[in-house]
């Protein structure tokens, strides 16, 4: 029998990575040489303790127990290899190869078992899975579960993260089998222990993210956050920054810890650790050390007893023992004086602070961009109201954070800062100027071209300009806004001359009563008169010269047939947005053909419009003078049968039809409110009857007897 065996195309498991290499047996052991890294694994033949032989995923496999806990496994194997590697076993190692194949039954109940470094879930007598305690870096406890979180291997394209258990209760006393389970694994994994006691511990601090109460136990090289839920062990190593912000309102603090590989509980990931104080929170600290060991570690940065503001203590431990600088804000200052800027970045409010070297975001989500990850920043204009205006950062890897609804006060602050930085300003076109006038910036044209837009402003131009032309002062073009509580002069003047003379008979509150219905009256009948005549707002004349194109348009109307085949069946959106790239990729030179006629054609334009302005002034003076004279026959007055001299038979006829025109008009209130008007309606009944009236005047018989 040969003394070496060798096997090429042999793969290794290692925390979830195969990786490829070249397996060889000798008498001495087993060496196993990885053909990436060139790492070679030694396993010492004495140190053999056990051999298994099963069928795996890519083919057959070898596992190797040592008898010091740690396993080995190795795929890759052929089965009629099988009989070559027992006898060498059994020749050198002298170990029985054993055959032992996996479960493929797809239950999820079983028997847990810990034989050395390694957990084993079977069914029967066949092992399901194994999970080397080496790999757990968390073990957690729940009511009947127990939860298994796992260091994670870059190499690896698909990652076991966490593994829960459920422990059904067991009717023995004393012996709860939730704590047993987390114990066997606690005993070999590599999980962070607390060796000794902490050196300090802050209690009950507010935690923003993950959101709760914790207690803080400082150990010398990890940090322990224990809730009523959940713990959290964050080694110092993991540590990234550390920020102190204050609050805009001045009254409490921001405590940011910045880690790299974040915190994680379930599928949730906290990249930051952020604590809330408030400034008036006091507190005296007593280290768990001694002062020779205090001076010993620190150097002087920490005493043995300390006492000042929760906020100062905590990060003034928390800085001494990861061994980092604190971050705080530099020398930005916003409109209201604080050195933060209140936004929203996606669908919370939060706090934008501008530092010396990026920015940060607190807290839902908190976000941390250096400047030298910045590819560019943009100033957009608000989407919902002019009050506010977006800030736009774009990294070099293509992520794009957007901090909406900013108040336009901070533009100016905002932009000083950025261009003091000379960080890359998309939209560089914006003039110093503009810096205090917010209506006044908008995005360059330049970096993308939106044909919706531009159609937009084309006939927002038309109705600007046709509101202009119509506007003759004969007040038919334009809505009057009803302004409520606001005298208005010319109440009387839509109604009938007798309105105001009749309703001058009552007294002085009757006069007050009058006038406020009919102020409403008058807006009510001058809305009707709109709705039953649409047709009376003047509209754009058909004979004016058409407003020119501009040099986009004029080349997609000439385009737009070539797109179209060019890309058969695209629809009307799509064309516009392909025509939008299209003029957006054209050379200069091309565009400035089209510019040259534009030019032409808006000169042809206003020369047309001149013409046609001088024969327009002449038709509307026309249509003045004849309106006019309209409105002079209609004001003459229509009671004149109602004088002196007149026969009782044409003084009914007349008033009946002063009556009947004027029912349109007469309000029921001022009808009923005057009592001479209903007097003589009573003599005018009376006199159609052919009776004679109870009441005639001197002057009435007179004219009677004539």
């Amino acid at each position: 029998m040969a003394d070496t065996l060798e096997f090429n195309e042999i793969y290794q498991e290692v925390k979830g990575s195969m990786n490829d290499g070249r397996l060889r047996l000798s008498r001495q052991g087993v060496i196993f040489k990885n053909s990436k890294t060139g790492k070679v694994d030694n396993i010492q033949a004495s140190e053999l303790a056990e051999g298994v032989w099963r069928r795996v995923a890519l083919g057959h496999g070898l596992k190797l127990l040592t008898k010091n806990g740690h396993v080995y496994k190795y795929d890759g194997f052929r089965e009629s290899e099988f009989d070559k590697l027992s006898d060498f076993f059994k020749a050198h190692y002298c170990l029985e190869l054993a055959e032992k194949d996996l479960c493929v039954k797809g239950w999820n109940w079983g028997t847990v078992r810990f034989g050395g470094q390694l957990l084993s879930f079977d069914i029967g007598e066949q092992p399901v899975f194994e999970i080397p305690l080496s790999n757990v870096s968390q073990c957690t406890t729940g009511k009947n579960e127990v939860t298994l979180e796992f260091h994670q291997n870059d190499d690896a394209e698909v990652s076991l993260m966490e593994v829960r258990f459920y422990v059904p209760p067991t009717q023995e006393d004393g012996v709860d089998p939730v704590e047993a389970f987390a114990q066997n694994v606690l005993s070999k994994a590599d999980v962070i222990q607390a060796t000794g006691d902490a050196i300090c511990i802050f209690r009950e601090l507010q935690c923003l993210t993950p959101r709760g109460r914790y207690d803080i136990r400082i150990y010398p090289t990890f940090l322990h956050l224990h809730g009523k839920t959940f713990d959290y062990k964050i080694p110092y190593t993991t540590v990234l920054r550390l920020f102190l912000l204050p609050h805009k309102d001045q009254r409490q603090m921001f405590f940011v810890i910045s880690l790299d590989p974040p915190i994680k509980q379930g599928q949730t990931r906290y990249h930051f650790l952020i604590l809330l104080f408030s400034k008036d929170e006091d507190i005296s600290l007593t280290l768990n050390m001694n002062e020779e060991e205090v001076e010993k570690r620190f150097e002087g940065r920490l005493t043995k007893n300390m006492s000042g503001s929760l906020y100062e203590m905590v990060s003034r431990v928390m800085k001494a023992l990861v061994n980092r600088k604190i971050t705080v804000p530099g020398n930005f200052q916003g409109h209201s004086g604080a050195q933060c800027i209140t936004c929203s970045y996606k669908a919370s409010s939060g706090l934008l602070y501008p530092l010396e070297r990026g920015f940060i975001y607190v807290h839902k989500p908190p976000v941390h961009i250096r400047f030298d990850e910045i590819s560019f920043v943009n100033f957009a204009r608000g989407t919902t109201t002019t009050r506010s205006f977006d800030f736009e950062i774009e990294t070099k890897q293509g992520t794009q954070y957007t901090f909406s609804s900013i108040e336009r006060e901070e533009y100016g602050k905002l932009f000083d800062f950025v261009n003091a930085k000379k960080l890359n300003i998309k939209n560089r076109g914006l003039k110093e100027g503009m810096k205090q006038s917010y209506d006044e910036y908008a995005d360059s044209d330049e970096d993308q071209h939106d044909a919706y837009l531009e159609r937009m402003k084309e006939e927002g131009k038309i109705r600007e300009e046709n509101a202009n032309d119509s506007s003759d002062g004969s007040g038919e073009e334009t809505d009057e806004s009803f302004n409520p509580g606001e005298e208005d002069d010319d109440v009387a003047e839509e109604f009938d001359s007798n309105a105001s003379a009749t309703s001058s008979s009552g007294d002085g509150d009757s006069d007050r009563d009058d006038k406020k219905p009919a102020k409403k009256a008058k807006v009510v009948k001058e809305r009707k008169a709109r709705r039953k005549h649409p047709e009376s707002k003047k509209g754009k004349d058909p004979n004016a010269p058409k407003r020119p194109m501009s040099a986009y348009m004029l080349w997609l109307n000439a385009s737009r047939e070539r797109i179209k085949s060019d890309h058969p069946g695209i629809s009307i959106t799509d064309l516009s947005k392909k025509a939008g790239e299209l003029w957006k990729a054209m050379s200069k030179e091309k565009k400035e053909e089209w510019d040259r006629k534009a030019e032409d054609a808006r000169r042809d334009y206003e020369k047309a419009m001149k013409e046609y302005s001088v024969g327009s002034k002449a038709e509307s003076s026309r249509a003045e003078r004849s309106k006019k004279k309209k409105k002079k026959q209609e004001k003459q007055p229509k009671g004149k049968a109602e004088r002196k001299g007149a026969t009782s038979k044409s003084v009914s006829s007349s008033k009946s039809s002063a009556k009947s025109s004027n029912e349109s008009f007469k309000s029921k209130e001022f009808v009923s409110s005057d009592e001479s008007s209903s007097a003589e309606s009573k003599k005018e009944d009376s006199e159609e009857e052919g009776a004679p009236s109870p009441r005639r005047s001197s002057s009435d018989s007179a004219s009677g007897s004539d």
